[in-house]
């Protein structure tokens, strides 16, 4: 930290010996000075070097003990990247000296490589992070209006005609005027940025002639990526939140805080490993493998207060200093693993719940990783919201016409309360999505049967195989009119019912236009025109049909509550806040619930009996046909159909009340009038 004489330094070692920071010439090419840091409290090593300025380029060197069976993989001959760098230059070039051991050799990762690193290693920089906010405040979005617009930062304007070709890709082009006034119009409230933290390519993907374009392989928790900036400055991120916060959308980070991109015992020294491997991981038996949770070689460590100290550290600062509005934890689950497994009170939990500042802001789970017991879908505590796959599946299987869909379907309309509706959770937890940047686009979802990834470079083997998808009876582009109106009708359903269902909704960048991979549903690599979205694809009627989505979820609060739905009897009036309707207006029973053939059903909806009725209620009576044509019958008094997904832009038809005619494979939506409200 630059305190206008120099640059204060501090790391953490438990077992190191001695720890030295490397300054570099103004291009990272060349080391000029390597100083020790001559004070060591407790486990922290620091010291100030006078002299020292806002965009100095260093790098740490660190010694101790190289003794990877029991843990400890130190090699001062490595350049390691400072964890608490709040700027990263340069690009990592693979190379074997990057690696602690000798590649190749019949000791493997025992033995002990002597080549420096600092020729393939990016640089760290003492950046000025001050920035002139105005008055910029966090929207302060109430969850039951958030919608949550999920983006890469990069393949969200990569091919956007209407931005700057010099911005494209970048923190200025994301919330560049065309991107701002296009999200306005969409309604969302929320970016939910895929990680943007300081991440690497894997080696294994620049041999292929890729990239990584996901993000999820970081190796600096304070350092914005490089790669999305046209100007390389922090300040260019904090332009980017100040512009999404004058518009009235938050902005929510992606983070990854399970694993770091050094992968395995085989993998290179590029920070963590090399300034203290024994406490900055989680390590099996003596040491000298990783517990690998997570797919990806290693799981940090969070058991560790250090390790924990530095999660948190990064959380707020990415609050106090960027102003971001929120985070959703890429496998969280693997964040809550103590001694025993996952642990809903575990060190993470419990620190990021009591604090201060990240408790005021939005705090998302994935609720899953890939190890023993990994799946926690319903577990994590309040305040935590968490991702809900099982809306995905169960929203997809209904509309493709799978056996029991309205039983299974059910359940999701109504926030998924058997999962959450514990511990004083409200009905926002849920967040609810079709499809996510991990799987295929709306517009593949309804046009591929299976997944088209050979471009990966993994013989079609990675990727979901069970994404009940339908095509349509063709495979992949068509040019038929019957075919192109049926997928563009399952497309108004399946994002008709996301934003019809209680909780928080989720819609992924691109699919408003149309976007497709070619059938790619695990695009982590394609950093090209396979990723980037395609806006060429754009309807006018169907992002105005996304818009009045939005709109309905805005001007009925019934759509959006705060407590789960439960069918009790209300106080006020005596009638159930949920009422579910056969076509011909009878209750359902318990064999239509339990009829795998039963298609079409409808949702009457009133305000909770867990508040006060608000005057001027207007209800809410949705029915939902995945069968053919039929005849339903409203319940009793005026209606307004003010949804119906057989037209183009949703468009409905006027007051109806009795009974009227539904469409094949439809949604429509039916309001009370104001004057009967």
């Amino acid at each position: 930290m630059f305190d206008g004489a120099g640059v204060n330094f501090a790391v953490f070692s438990a077992h190191a010996t001695k720890v030295e920071i490397c300054l570099f010439t103004a291009d990272g090419r060349r080391e000029i000075a390597r100083m020790s840091l001559p004070e060591r409290d407790g486990d922290i090593w620091h010291g100030h070097i006078e002299g020292l300025t806002p965009g100095t380029i260093y790098g740490l060197r660190v010694h101790g003990p190289y003794d990877p069976e029991n843990g400890h993989r130190f090699n001062p001959n490595k350049l390691l990247l400072d964890p608490y760098a709040r700027q990263i230059v340069g690009r990592l070039k693979w190379s074997d000296a990057l690696m602690g051991y000798r590649a190749g050799g019949a000791a493997s990762d025992l033995s002990f490589d002597t080549r420096d690193s600092a020729f393939a290693m990016p640089k760290c920089v003492v950046a000025d992070t001050s920035f002139d906010w105005g008055d910029d405040r966090p929207p302060l979005r109430d969850q039951r209006e958030t919608v949550i617009y999920e983006a890469n930062v990069r393949g969200q304007t990569m091919m956007h005609p209407d931005v700057d070709p010099a911005l494209r890709g970048t923190f200025l082009g994301m919330s560049s005027e065309p991107m701002i006034e296009h999200l306005t119009r969409l309604g969302v409230t929320a970016v939910e940025l895929l990680p943007v933290q300081t991440f690497l390519n894997d080696r294994f993907l620049e041999t292929r002639g890729l990239r990584n374009y996901w993000g999820y392989q970081t190796i600096g928790f304070f350092a914005p990526e490089p790669r999305y900036m046209s100007r390389g400055a922090v300040w260019e991120f904090q332009a980017m939140v100040r512009r999404f916060h004058a518009a009235g959308i938050e902005v929510l980070l992606d983070v990854v805080y399970n694993h770091t991109g050094e992968g395995d015992e085989l993998g290179p020294t590029l920070s963590f490993r090399g300034i203290d491997n024994r406490s900055y991981y989680r390590l099996l038996g003596a040491g000298r493998h990783y517990e690998n949770v997570t797919g990806t070689g290693n799981t940090l460590n969070l058991d560790h207060p250090m390790v924990l100290r530095m999660v948190m550290d990064s959380l707020r600062y990415w609050v106090e200093v960027m102003h971001v509005d929120g985070f959703r934890f890429d496998l969280a689950s693997a964040l809550a693993r103590g001694p025993h497994g996952f642990e809903p009170q575990s060190a993470f939990l419990d620190a990021t719940r009591q604090d201060p500042i990240l408790s005021r802001v939005k705090l998302i789970a994935e609720p899953w990783d890939v190890g023993p017991g990994g799946y926690r879908l319903g577990r994590f505590p309040y305040p935590f919201l968490e991702w809900n796959d099982r809306f995905r599946d169960d929203v997809r299987r209904y509309w493709r016409g799978d056996p029991n869909g309205a039983a299974h379907l059910a359940k999701r309309l109504l926030g998924s309360a058997e999962l959450f509706d514990h511990c004083g959770r409200g009905a926002a937890t849920s967040v609810n999505f079709v499809t996510c940047h991990d799987g295929f686009t709306l517009s593949d979802l309804v046009s591929y049967a299976h997944k088209h990834n050979t471009a990966n470079g993994e013989d079609n083997r990675d990727g979901h195989n069970a994404n009940y998808s339908d095509n349509f009876g063709v495979e992949g582009p068509s040019d038929d009119p019957k075919v192109i109106a049926q997928r563009d009708k399952r497309r108004r359903n399946l994002l008709g019912t996301l934003f019809l269902s209680q909780g928080t909704p989720m819609v992924l960048g691109g699919d408003e236009v149309g976007n497709s991979q070619s059938g790619n549903n695990n695009c982590y690599a394609q950093d090209n025109e396979i990723g980037w979205i395609d806006w060429r694809g754009a309807s006018p009627e169907f992002l105005n049909f996304v818009s009045r989505l939005t709109e309905l979820r805005r001007k009925f609060p019934v759509l959006a509550q705060r407590r789960f739905l439960h069918g009790k009897r209300r106080d006020e009036d005596d009638l159930p806040d949920i009422e579910w309707r056969r076509a011909d207006g009878a209750p359902p029973d318990d064999a239509d619930w339990h009829d795998p053939d039963w298609k079409a059903f409808g949702l009457h909806l009133r305000e909770s009996a867990e508040k006060a009725v608000v005057r001027g209620e207007r209800e809410v009576f949705i029915f939902f046909n995945a069968g053919s044509d039929i005849t339903i019958r409203l319940p009793a008094g005026r209606w307004s159909r003010v949804l119906d997904t057989r037209a183009p832009s949703g468009g409905g038809s006027g007051v109806e009340q009795g009974m009227v005619a539904l469409g094949e494979q439809s949604v429509a939506v039916f309001v009370t009038p104001e004057e009967d409200g």
